[in-house]
């Protein structure tokens, strides 16, 4: 038998994933990339990710990013939002669908998860679990080895290819039997839990709802969303500050033909700045004082700004920083 097992990079998916190996079921781990992901670098959380199943699972990890096609169901999931922009049920429901999908061409017999009931508020409650079971279409053939036991049984049980009493009954947020249970499976150096979306950061969400607000959702300017401070300037423009020498080359190189870029002369220290959107002489400077907060600078000191659209020839404005009380009415 095998088995499609979803790996999300924390424990309990991939704990999931060894019990039915335990078992003797030929575990296929899968993770699937969405937008939101948190930022640590993109490169090595997908290494980790690869390890960490590698390790516990002996099989290299198939990735499917869900892209685009992950931001419409932020614009309207069916079943709402959790306590920030996080619409956990809709995606697991959206990911489990594009695993059935897999189970042929893979072929697999059934897909594996690492839910825990309880454990999620939104998303591992009972009722949610029978609704994500019921909406993916895998009424029968989704197997949650970690809280099995709680649950009614699954058809790779009543076929018996898992056994039951090899399930357990893991229920509510306690993190201590899943430790134990990676220190029984020798599994070392996994992430602590505390999740991986930025749909659930309340600050990143706030940025995510003004973006929404202003018909700018795309892949590009959710990326941009995670770096940087971010200033709504106008309905049709924003501006963004690096806030180290990373983010400032980040922003460089993410600046297309029509974006500006801000940042003190070769004299002083300060950030790179990237303005979206539609801009006259009054954002311009704007802008630029904006940029000047952040310069090492004196206070009541102006600084020298250049700025120039990507490819075009610089200009350069001498402006005083703008003052806290308008940055804060700016700031998202």
């Amino acid at each position: 038998m095998r088995a499609i097992t979803l790996i999300s990079g924390g424990l309990d998916s991939i704990l999931a994933a060894r019990i039915v190996k335990e078992q003797g079921v030929d575990v296929l781990p899968l993770n699937f990339k969405i937008p939101f992901c948190q930022r640590k670098s993109e490169a090595a959380a997908v290494a980790d990710v690869k390890t960490l199943a590698k390790n516990g699972l002996g099989k290299d990890l198939k990735t499917i990013d869900l892209g685009a096609g992950f931001l419409e169901l932020v614009l309207e999931p069916r079943y709402g939002f959790g306590a920030n922009m996080n619409p956990c049920i809709d995606c697991k429901i959206l990911m489990l669908r594009k695993a059935k999908g897999l189970l042929g061409p893979f072929g697999a017999q059934f897909i594996v998860t690492g839910e825990v009931l309880g454990q999620r508020p939104m998303s591992q409650h009972r009722k949610a679990l029978e609704i994500i079971e019921k909406e993916s279409g895998l009424e029968g053939l989704l197997l949650r080895p970690l809280c099995a036991g709680l649950l009614p049984e699954t058809l790779p049980e009543k076929e018996g290819w898992v056994k039951r009493q090899g399930l357990f009954k893991f229920s509510g947020r306690e993190r201590r039997p899943q430790m134990d249970l990676a220190d029984k499976f020798n599994i070392k150096n996994y992430p602590n839990a505390s999740g991986g979306c930025l749909l659930t950061d309340i600050n990143f969400s706030r940025r995510l709802k003004d973006l929404m607000a202003h018909r700018q959702l795309s892949i590009e300017n959710v990326e941009l969303l995670k770096i940087g401070r971010h200033f709504r300037l106008s309905e049709q423009a924003k501006l963004i500050v690096g806030r180290n020498e990373g983010e400032n080359k980040e922003l460089e190189g993410r600046a297309s033909n029509s974006d500006y870029l801000f940042m003190p002369d070769e004299a002083l220290a300060g950030p790179t700045c990237l303005g979206r959107g539609e801009f006259n002489q009054e954002l311009v400077r704007l802008s630029a004082g904006i940029a000047c907060r952040y310069c090492d600078i004196s206070a009541g000191q102006s600084a020298r700004i250049i700025y120039h659209q990507k490819g075009a020839s610089p200009a350069a404005l001498a402006v005083l920083p703008l003052d806290e009380a308008a940055l804060k009415t700016l700031r998202l």
